[in-house]
């Protein structure tokens, strides 16, 4: 890869960035107006990097459950069309596996959002499963701890049935 190329692409992460910190600041409807500027530059052939960590903070800033599963599972098939050296050369650290129990978990919560609970569990035991790799530490463990919590309120649910209202949001 050239010099250039890697420019551009870090520009491209720069910029999702940039929405994120909007997405965090309260600003959901900015922060979707400048990731779906982004989207419509990648595209659905882009680098899957972008794609996943595009999609993953625009479903953050969606605000029907049924737009937020489609971006959870726009970037469950970026990440799997990602490879570790592909990550490397962003975040030397970090391994692809690491994404899974985070997207799984994201999907169990627009499922029990969309009152399907099966749906829900499906991705919640493939995030349960996957949680072997991620590191010991603040993140690891937020989301670990994420999982515990969903866990507890599905089983709630299938104890107690379904319940009214909004389920608040997993996104770690």
């Amino acid at each position: 890869m050239t010099e250039q190329q890697e420019a551009s692409e870090d520009a491209v992460m720069t910029r999702i960035g940039q929405a994120i910190i909007l997405l965090h600041a309260g600003d959901r409807e900015e922060a979707r107006n400048r990731l779906g500027e982004l989207w419509a530059e990648i595209g659905e052939d882009g680098d899957p990097l972008h794609r996943c960590t595009l999609a993953h903070y625009m479903a953050d800033a969606q605000d029907d459950p049924a737009d937020e599963l489609a971006w959870d599972l726009r970037a469950l098939t970026a990440a799997d069309g990602l490879g570790d050296d592909r990550v490397a050369r962003h975040e030397p650290t970090v391994a692809v596996r690491a994404f899974y129990p985070s997207l799984h978990l994201n999907l169990a919560a627009d499922y029990l959002k969309l009152r399907q609970p099966e749906a829900a569990r499906i991705h919640l035991a493939r995030a349960r499963a996957a949680t072997g790799a991620l590191p010991d530490d603040g993140y690891g463990n937020g989301v670990r701890a994420a999982i515990a919590r969903l866990e507890q309120r599905l089983a709630g649910d299938a104890e107690e049935g379904p319940r009214r209202g909004p389920f608040p949001g997993q996104h770690p």
